[in-house]
């Protein structure tokens, strides 16, 4: 859709201000829509603690492991601390 076509649906002569919303709009889009998302698995090994996370991570949305809290092979999320945690971890690096 051309931006004249625009203007006449929202009923405004004014361009630049069209422009704007039409920026903002966009800029809106991004914000609430994910891209460019990559999954990567990470095979865990018994005694292992805390593993690498790949360098280009910039946001983990989610981390999955399978028969957590069930016995049907299922891959379930594992739920995110807010706070500290409360027991000290002997583990701690």
């Amino acid at each position: 859709m051309k931006i004249e076509r625009l203007m006449e649906r929202i009923g405004t002569k004014e361009t630049g201000k069209a422009i704007t919303y039409i920026k903002d709009a966009l800029e809106e889009m991004n914000i609430l829509s994910t891209t460019n998302v990559d999954t990567e698995r990470i095979d865990i090994t018994k005694d292992q603690r805390f593993y690498k996370i790949p360098n280009d991570a910039l946001k983990i949305l989610s981390i999955r492991v399978k028969n957590h809290l069930n016995s049907k092979d299922e891959y379930r999320a594992i739920p995110r601390l807010i706070n500290e945690p409360k027991i000290v971890d002997a583990d701690e690096v």
